[in-house]
């Protein structure tokens, strides 16, 4: 064994690092997370935030939708119909790409593919988070647009788009970016260390 202490997963056969999970809090060292561990947080953590998205999707698709068969959707002029459609097929899009992580769930289970499922479902997550946010923001134009006439409608759908890109996309890059300069040691909490004397 090396001079840090070593231990063996359970029922995995592979050493794990017992001192990187105590350098970051200088404690009692805990039990680092397994390769199949982790996997089945990350998946978790997935559903949870799969089913916070889907909600939102599916009230505004169900609204969209139903807009469509309202007595003042005829009043609607050419731009206002172009935006509609657009809008509903981002919903659609969106709602597609939110609900696939499921499907390639019961399509994959049972076949030991955990990892390439939650990598897949990972990114089809992002690209609906995306095609979301188009759809609040071409949603916020059709409404805007018959609200307020004139480019106020546009400069507001614009501050908003921004706020939802600051938000959702520049403030999580920017904590990855710092949580990546941070020494790597007290990154190590939870890595699996193979290498033995």
């Amino acid at each position: 064994m090396t001079m840090t202490e070593q231990r063996t997963g359970p029922g995995t056969g592979e050493k794990l690092c017992v001192a990187c999970a105590s350098a970051e809090t200088g404690s009692e060292p805990e039990r680092p997370e397994t390769a199949r561990e982790r996997v089945n947080r990350r998946w978790n953590e997935l559903l949870q935030e799969t089913r916070v998205a889907q909600t939102g999707v599916q009230i505004l698709f169900g609204f969209l939708l139903s807009v469509a068969f309202t007595p003042l959707f005829q009043d609607l002029g050419t731009f206002e119909r172009a935006v509609y459609v657009t809008t509903v097929v981002l919903g659609a899009t969106a709602t597609a790409s939110l609900i696939a992580p499921v499907s390639i769930h019961r399509f994959l289970s049972g076949q030991r593919m955990k990892d390439e499922v939650v990598e897949a479902a990972g990114r089809l997550m992002i690209c609906g988070m995306v095609l979301l946010a188009l759809t609040i923001g071409c949603t916020l134009l059709l409404i805007l647009h018959v609200v307020v006439p004139g480019p106020l409608a546009v400069v507001l759908v614009g501050g908003v788009m921004l706020w939802f890109c600051l938000c959702w996309y520049v403030l999580p890059l920017r904590l990855r970016r710092r949580g990546a300069r941070r020494p790597h040691s007290r990154r190590l909490t939870r890595t699996t260390h193979v290498t033995e004397k």
